[in-house]
């Protein structure tokens, strides 16, 4: 701390964590295809969709910005975090928060008036979640990364709504799904991360249960993800191609939830865990890239 406080415009599109943007937007984009599906492509269509994402970048960013400036204290003893350009001093506080302000108000604006009301509501829903409530938990109980999951399941359900303008079953579904996929993503990082956390007393579940028990919750919530994704073919929305595909990726996604029981020593779990980690990614990519393209049921 305690440098110039002037960032470059790339410290600013840092701070908006434009990794976490990307993956929800990919979300985004796959609830508005789901809802589009039946729609032939139009001039019309096509803003929409431009007008969804732009709103869409400016909520997740601004979420981010606020989470960034409350954390700045323990960010610096952590080692992916450590050279934010708010823990460090590239930017001052003050003007996160202000460009925080900004982009929340554009991205706010954009999908009420451009969009529709409902993708606002859900917006500003996720970024309340995000920005407040989770970030204010992070620290205080070990349910944090269960609070956390409601704003990260809301991106689908803004490109969903975007188009119906209403949150019906097949947004719940959307939902459900986003919602089971993060504690296995979330849990493989505290893992890897556990020390890291432990030292800035951040209750996260592995320092609270231990890794055993972590891999149980892991696995509970990866069947929980894996038997949410095929809903969206038994409820008629997307054909058998995506079940194909979502079967396929489940079952690998299962495979390396129950790994994790063949390694007790520590050294073995935090490399399961970093494994598990990045392939958690690569499952939510092509399942989005899944519904992005898969026929409607027929």
């Amino acid at each position: 701390m305690g440098r110039n406080a002037n960032g470059t415009w790339k410290d600013y599109i840092e701070i908006t964590k434009p990794g976490i943007i990307f993956s929800n937007l990919l979300g985004t984009i796959a609830g508005f295809c789901i809802a589009a599906r039946s729609m032939s492509a139009s001039l019309s269509l096509w803003s929409l969709f431009l007008w969804t994402v732009v709103g869409t970048i400016f909520v997740i960013g601004a979420s981010a910005i606020i989470n960034n400036v409350y954390d700045a204290d323990i960010d610096q003893y952590m080692e992916r975090t450590k050279d934010r350009p708010i823990t460090n001093g590239r930017i001052s506080k003050g003007k996160a928060l202000l460009f925080s302000s900004l982009l929340i108000v554009i991205g706010e604006v954009v999908l009420f008036t451009l969009v529709n009301r409902t993708a606002a509501l859900v917006g500003l829903a996720g970024f309340v979640f995000y920005a407040f409530v989770y970030t204010m938990s992070k620290r205080v109980t070990v349910v944090n990364t269960e609070i956390g999951c409601i704003s990260g399941a809301t991106p689908p359900i803004i490109g969903y709504t975007a188009i119906t303008g209403e949150f019906d079953y097949i947004a719940l579904l959307l939902f459900i799904f986003m919602f089971a996929w993060q504690p296995p993503h979330f849990f493989a990082l505290a893992m890897k991360r556990a020390d890291e956390y432990k030292a800035v007393n951040v209750p996260m579940l592995p320092n609270k249960v231990g890794f055993q028990q972590t891999k149980v919750h892991i696995l509970i919530y990866t069947i929980f993800a894996v038997a949410a994704s095929l809903l969206l073919y038994f409820f008629h929305i997307l054909g058998v191609w995506y079940l194909v595909v979502a079967g396929i990726l489940g079952v690998i996604f299962l495979y390396r939830a129950l790994q994790s029981f063949k390694y007790n020593e520590k050294e073995k779990e935090i490399a399961w865990s970093t494994s598990m980690f990045k392939f958690s990614i690569m499952y939510l990519t092509l399942m989005f890239a899944a519904m992005m393209f898969a026929p409607v049921f027929q």
